[in-house]
């Protein structure tokens, strides 16, 4: 059986599209429809239903996942066990304008003969990424797993950095004069988080956050994109976000968009790294940059499931 037909089977399963599986894979859309062809013949079972929004399962493609992950995650461990280094280290963020993100850029900016791979798993549940991480899909992700207890052995998470949030506000708002504002200032106000996933750490963390402060997150509504959000931003008088002080945004210079310190206490939102033991052999160095980032004034609030500790490997 051809582990690449496997890996293009999961892959497609997991995206429910073969375009983007083909995109994450490195090959043509063709090479994996052939692959997963092939795979169904092997099998002599038909793994997927072709629609017009892509590929869905069949209940033998789903009796076979399991298995079919079992085995890239074997051949993924067996050639990274050979030489683990041999390949770009590939590290999981969250998104491409996240605070992760970002100073991600700027370690390869400083270091641009470093082979580094960024990407982005499209999970919500820091326990699927924890996953990922010791099949060896990604060397480390960008995650925070609030119940650490249930690691594997060979996986590892460190407290990297906390990332400040601030107020994100149009013109209109009452607190857009603000130079900054206290967490007690938001009570009242409708702070528009709009998506928040299911089990995921963000979850967590706006639920802390919110009983901590007595503060009314609104979560109501799919996340449409970036966009949408700044536009309501800019439209509105009474409608909020909270992002993060490193988080890259953009909007028009129309929209006149206002970033607020949030202070007395500093509201941060802490960033962890989940790894392989051994690491890859380069992620000393990224470990390293972050350590050198300039600490947060204190005082502080983060959520109660936060660990922070001096990060090494």
């Amino acid at each position: 059986m051809d582990t690449e037909s496997v890996r293009s089977f999961v892959c497609a399963a997991d995206f429910g599209q073969l375009q983007h599986a083909a995109a994450e894979i490195g090959v043509s859309q063709q090479a994996v429809s052939k692959r997963v062809a092939v795979l169904e013949r092997q099998l002599g079972v038909r793994l997927f239903n072709r629609t017009a929004r892509g590929v869905e399962l069949t209940l033998d493609g789903q009796s076979f996942l399991p298995h079919a992950r079992r085995i890239v995650s074997d051949v993924d461990r067996a050639i990274a066990a050979i030489n683990p280094g041999s390949r770009a280290l590939r590290i999981d963020v969250l998104g491409l304008r996240t605070a992760q993100a970002v100073v991600l850029h700027e370690y390869w900016r400083a270091r641009p003969a470093d082979e580094l791979d960024v990407v982005t798993l499209r999970v919500n549940d820091p326990h699927v990424a924890v996953a990922a991480v010791q099949s060896g899909k990604v060397d480390a992700t960008f995650r925070t797993v609030t119940d650490p207890a249930t690691f594997p052995d060979d996986v590892r998470m460190i407290h990297m950095f906390d990332s400040p949030v601030q107020l994100l506000v149009g013109p209109r708002h009452p607190l857009a004069g603000s130079k900054s504002v206290k967490p007690q200032q938001l009570k009242g106000h409708r702070i528009w988080v709009p998506g928040i996933a299911p089990r995921s750490e963000w979850q967590l963390f706006y639920e802390e956050l919110a009983a901590e402060f007595g503060l009314r997150i609104d979560s109501a509504g799919p996340h449409f994109g970036d966009e949408v959000l700044l536009d309501t931003l800019a439209e509105s008088s009474d409608v909020a976000t909270l992002v993060g002080a490193r988080d890259r945004y953009m909007w028009p210079t129309g929209h006149n968009l206002r970033r607020i310190p949030i202070t007395d206490p500093t509201l941060v939102y802490p960033i962890s790294l989940i790894h392989r033991t051994p690491p890859h052999p380069q992620l000393a160095a990224v470990i390293a940059h972050f350590a050198a980032l300039e600490s947060v004034a204190q005082p502080i609030w983060r959520p109660s499931w936060s660990t922070p500790t001096q990060i090494s490997l």
